[in-house]
């Protein structure tokens, strides 16, 4: 069956087997089954907070991992300090505007012919009191929250599409929230609206992209970052207690599910929305 769809010269060359050559009564090994060694990952906003997080885990399971950030210096700092750990080189960008998701898709597209995961994590947030919320506040977070996801995906298509095939798909994981799913205690009004957004962008990407290609997304409840560092600074014990699990997000969490998603693991899931919160929004 050599050079057959079932087992695409990709996937050979990448050392991935596919699941339909492989020996029907014999369980995939573990290692083969969440291992997302050997792929290719951009990771936007890859720099701090959620975006940070999901990046070392790939770095360290063997990942050759490309971070985007607006800011020159934190890029060159993540690279710096995740080198220690494997593959992980870094471009800026600005993926509030087209043209700027273009540019990024030029510059990794330079530099690589393929892309087998593409974490959409970049973006903005704002809170304010009803009567102060202008266009302004509405523009800034959804030009970044949602038409950089759509823009972004949308120019690193063709390196999405030589990774993936049916057998084993490449990979969109686009981050959203559960303030997505669930109404805010606080005036975020166009960060909520955004990630709501974000979900629905998801499925009806899924539904385009497949069979090639899946589309799911990570909502994640509260984390350590700098978006929710003043939340969490003002209401973290509070919001911990009211969690099912006690708890905020550890790195790990968000890491691990990534990771999942991008695996041999996760090769069936499309259209997808995970809430990784502790239960915050998913035992009301």
């Amino acid at each position: 069956m050599t050079g057959s769809t079932l087992d695409p010269p990709g996937n050979r060359a990448r050392g991935i087997r596919s699941p339909a050559m492989a020996d029907s009564t014999a369980p995939t090994p573990i290692s083969e089954l969440f291992s997302v060694a050997g792929k290719t990952v951009l990771i936007t906003g890859g720099t701090r907070g959620i975006g940070r997080m999901i990046a070392g885990g790939f770095v360290v399971g063997g990942a050759k991992v490309i971070v985007s950030s607006r800011k020159a210096d934190a890029v060159n700092e993540t690279v710096e300090e995740l080198s220690a750990f494997g593959d992980i080189t870094g471009f800026p960008s600005d993926l509030s505007t087209e043209a700027g998701a273009k540019a990024l898709a030029d510059v990794v597209a330079a530099e690589h012919d393929h892309l087998d995961v593409l974490v959409n994590n970049a973006g903005a947030t704002w809170g304010a009191p009803l009567a102060e919320h202008d266009a302004t506040s509405w523009g800034r977070v959804l030009d970044l929250n949602v038409q950089g996801i759509f823009h972004t995906t949308k120019f690193l298509l063709p390196l999405l599409q030589a990774a993936g095939t049916q057998a084993d798909p490449a990979r969109v994981i686009n981050i959203g929230s559960i303030d997505g799913i669930q109404v805010p205690m606080l005036e975020t009004y166009s960060y909520s609206a955004s990630k709501a957004a974000v979900h629905q962008l998801t499925r009806h990407l899924a539904k385009h992209l497949a069979p090639a290609i899946t589309v799911n997304a990570i909502a994640p409840g509260p984390f350590e970052s700098k978006m929710m560092a003043a939340t969490l600074s003002a209401f973290g014990d509070q919001i911990a207690a009211s969690a099912p699990l006690k708890r905020i997000g550890r790195p790990d969490d968000m890491a691990g599910t990534a990771i999942f998603l991008a695996s041999r693991a996760g090769s069936y899931l499309t259209g997808t929305i995970i809430a990784v919160d502790g239960g915050l929004a998913t035992t009301l």
